[in-house]
This record gives structure tokens, C-alpha cells and sequence, in this order.
């Protein structure tokens, strides 16, 4: 099944790729019905997780109900217990919305929530993250998640970003990060595909972003807290929601 799951991930598009999903979902839910992992955020249970990886598979990491992620139920764990993501009145923009949420953010009645993406099926605009059609101070709340890891000019990006969120407002900008890396790493040289697969990840990295991502933000005027919400957790809990002890939740606010 690993191989299986890797060979569909690199050959098959990302947008026929969620689609074909929705049609899998079902029956991936039924063959792995059980007790001993729970995604939070549906609440289904399972006798294990599904494999996902581009270049190395991870085992046990991919929720068949809602093809949730370990960052995913980590985040959603977040907005459900520490903010007001889901009472309050809010004026929403995410970015690249994951299908694990994009259905539920949308039927919440307290949010104006707005998608945005270049190619995503499930974006309601089409726009580049350089260059966004939206004026200043326009959202109380922007959710970009695993985005500006594609994003050659991340600086231009994270301003645009800083100049459509209202002040006080709130940004998730999580990323895939190596906390073991102080600095940055960026190689415009390597154009092979294999080779950017290899050093990012994924072929359609341009970065692997290390500690001073942080440091970033808050250059371009975001105050940051850089929350490790699984340390608020118990490791039954970490293991039964498939997270990954220690990863952090990039929270910013201008």
C-alpha cells in the first residue's frame, strides 16, 4: 500500500487528486474502522491511519474519514480549545483549503469565510499570493498552511499577507520546518526533479525553512508566538490523535 499511496501522490495532479479522494473516503473509512486512533476532527475512530509521504512514507498519518494530517488535527485541536475560531464573528481567508476543513469552515454560521488558491478546486478566488485582490485590513482571521514552502518571493507573500489582515487580527502561517536547521535553506540551482524531492521534500518546494522562519515574520511586522500546543497534551492524547510531539503552530498577529 506505501508504494501504492507514494506512486498516486507523485503521478496524479493535485486538483483530479482531491477529487478522486472524495471517492475513496468512504470506503478507506470502512476497511479501517476501529477503536484505537481518533481523529478530532470528526470524531471517527480507527483500527489505524493511512501511509503518506511523497519521498518517505509516514505510517500511520493520514485519517481516512477526513484525510486529515498530524498538522491538520493539530491545528484544529488548537482553534477548537484555545481560540474563538468557531463562536466568534470572524471575517475568514485560508488559503489552499485542506479538504479536512474546507466543508466545515464553511458551514459555520459565525464566519464570512472566503477560499483562495491558484489551482484548488475548492477555492471561491483565483488569486496569486504576491499579487491578491483584496484590500487592506480586510480579514480578522487568514489560515496559510503549507503555501509559502512553494513560494519563490515568500517575502512578498508574508506582505501581502500582513497587509490584508486587520490589526489585531490573527495568522496561521504553518510550514513544513526543520527545527534543527537554524537558517533557512534555498538552492535555485537544483532544478532536477528528483534531486528538489530529495533535498525539499517535494519537487514543488523551493525551501526548506528552519528556526529563523520565525524571525521572518517579525520582520515583516507580525508579532509571533510560536506555540507548541502539543506540550498541553498528554502523550496517550499524541498518540491517539497521530500528532507530532513538538511541532509548532506559527501563530501571528498584527
Amino acid at each position: 500500500m506505501k508504494k501504492l499511496f507514494r506512486l498516486i501522490l507523485n503521478a496524479v495532479p493535485r486538483p483530479l487528486l482531491i477529487r478522486f479522494s472524495y471517492l475513496a473516503k468512504p470506503f478507506l473509512s470502512l476497511a479501517l474502522k476501529g477503536k484505537k486512533y481518533t481523529d478530532p476532527i470528526d470524531g471517527r475512530s480507527f483500527k489505524k491511519f493511512l501511509p503518506y509521504g511523497y519521498i518517505k512514507q509516514r505510517e500511520n498519518v493520514l485519517s481516512p474519514s477526513s484525510l486529515s494530517l498530524e498538522r491538520h488535527r493539530l491545528l484544529w485541536l488548537y482553534l477548537k480549545n484555545e481560540t474563538g475560531f468557531f463562536s466568534e464573528p470572524l471575517k475568514v481567508l485560508h488559503f489552499a483549503p485542506e479538504q479536512a476543513f474546507h466543508t466545515r469552515f464553511k458551514n459555520l454560521k459565525n464566519l464570512d469565510y472566503t477560499t483562495t488558491d491558484l489551482n484548488s478546486p475548492l477555492a471561491d478566488v483565483k488569486a496569486d499570493i504576491c499579487n491578491l485582490p483584496f484590500a487592506d485590513n480586510k480579514f480578522d482571521f487568514i489560515l496559510c498552511n503549507h503555501v509559502l514552502e512553494h513560494i519563490p518571493d515568500d517575502t512578498k507573500a508574508m506582505q501581502e499577507l500582513y497587509r490584508i489582515l486587520k490589526p489585531g487580527g490573527t495568522a496561521i502561517l504553518q510550514i513544513p520546518q526543520d527545527l534543527n536547521l537554524e537558517k533557512t535553506f534555498e538552492d535555485d540551482s537544483v532544478t532536477n526533479r528528483k534531486e528538489r524531492e530529495r533535498i525539499f521534500g517535494q519537487y514543488d518546494h523551493v525551501r526548506v525553512y528552519g528556526r529563523d522562519y520565525f524571525a521572518k515574520l517579525r520582520s515583516i511586522g507580525f508579532k509571533v508566538a510560536e506555540m507548541d500546543y502539543t506540550a498541553q497534551l498528554t502523550i496517550e492524547e499524541i498518540d491517539k490523535y497521530r500528532l507530532v510531539k513538538g511541532e509548532i503552530i506559527p501563530v501571528c498577529w498584527k
